[in-house]
């Protein structure tokens, strides 16, 4: 083929030991690409839009080519200018994207269930796995000008920070939202979006819960007013949450001692050096407590435990799923605010809140959402339960 030929895209054909490490540099090298390409793209428009700018301004500031032939000729060349280097750019975004578009349709398909959307074939073949992977998926990026392509959103493990599940409607989020509300009317309900910001908060512990070995990862929720019910069914009929979480502020309070517990008796013990003088009854499995409607049923010293779980929680496998509306929050005051700054936020519908280290893009997060009617998730978490039961977990 020529040399200038589009090269044919292979899944794995990046560097790595394993397939999985070549799949996970994969995707986060059409992460790069797509910022790159758009990036380019949109620099070409602002260049053009500016010198098109400058040129007819100078057009107008001088009054023998104000008007006339002379000032309609030089405004049509300015703005043919302005079409040929836009056209040019969005010919070579088209181009980059077609690439990566095609490289995506083989990708995907190849993506193990850690790293695949809950949409995928490949969870049919889910088999509990032996060892912890390099990341988790929890959602797709995109860009506006390239809303067919979407790119995984992996995340490295054991989580380096906590997660925040957004149950609100921010400031920033009010373009995205009324676009959420205009394909689905039902968003318009408050209580559907928390309803849905519990769906999503399950989803991803159950997917952190199949992508760990089995035993290896524990659960823990606090629900305090009992909303999320309907939401922890999966979690709760395959066995992998033993009991319905307490309620109150006594079953919050209850959780987060036993937490706060563990991590400073954790950390004692590698500070000491004498990991094995843990207690017998400490659960070593890393733990994903799940918050549920935060703040309700917090009092200031419950905040202040979880502000401490989420500080030093994730060095000794605690980690932290937050299920919140900031408005609900007010309250406390300014206290929260470095809680939320620790926190990864994403949302259970579409909204262009994420931007990258690279060029500053602002990215739409996709919720990674299990398909309406799909047994995916009961039939996972009950493979899961399974194979917990047979260790004895």
């Amino acid at each position: 083929p020529p040399a200038d030929a589009p090269r044919t895209p292979v899944a794995g054909d990046a560097a790595g030991w394993s397939m999985e490490e070549r799949l996970y540099n994969q995707v986060w090298g059409m992460f790069e690409d797509l910022a790159r390409t758009v990036a380019a793209y949109r620099s070409a428009v602002d260049f053009a839009e500016s010198r098109m700018d400058r040129e007819l301004e100078s057009v107008l500031s001088d009054p023998r080519t104000r008007m006339g032939p002379v000032a309609d000729a030089a405004r049509e060349a300015a703005r043919k200018k302005h079409a040929d280097l836009v056209g040019t750019a969005r010919a070579a975004l088209e181009r980059d994207i077609a690439q990566l578009e095609a490289e995506a349709d083989v990708v995907e398909p190849a993506l193990p269930p850690p790293f695949a959307g809950w949409e995928s074939p490949t969870w049919h073949g889910y088999q509990v796995p032996g060892e912890l992977p390099l990341a988790v998926r929890l959602g797709d990026l995109r860009l506006p000008e390239t809303s067919g392509l979407r790119i995984p959103m992996l995340v490295r493990l054991p989580l380096e920070r906590g997660l925040w599940i957004d149950s609100g409607r921010g400031a920033s989020t009010e373009a995205a939202f009324i676009d959420a509300a205009l394909a689905d009317p039902s968003l318009a309900d408050p209580g559907e979006l928390r309803a849905r910001a519990a769906r999503t908060a399950v989803a991803h512990a159950a997917r952190l819960l199949a992508t760990y070995p089995p035993g290896e990862l524990s659960v823990q929720v606090i629900d305090a007013a009992g909303t999320a019910a309907p939401a922890l069914t999966p979690l709760l009929h395959s066995g992998v949450l033993a009991d319905p979480p307490p309620t109150g502020a006594a079953g919050v309070q209850a959780t987060l001692d036993k937490l706060t517990q563990r991590v400073d008796l954790v950390q004692m013990a590698i500070r000491s050096g004498a990991a094995d003088a843990l207690p017998d009854d400490l659960d070593v499995a890393e733990q994903l407590l799940v918050v549920h409607d935060f703040p309700h049923g917090f009092d200031d010293r419950a905040v202040t435990q979880l502000r401490y779980l989420a500080d030093e929680g994730p060095s000794v496998g605690v980690h932290l799923l937050l299920v919140a509306d900031r408005e609900d929050t007010r309250g406390f005051g300014p206290v929260l605010d470095p809680l939320f700054r620790t926190l990864l936020r994403l949302t259970p519908v579409a909204d262009d809140h994420l931007a990258d280290p690279w060029v500053g893009h602002a990215w739409t997060y996709e919720p990674a959402v299990v398909p309406a009617g799909s047994q995916v998730l009961t039939q996972v978490l009950g493979q899961v339960a399974a194979a917990r039961r047979l260790q004895g977990r």
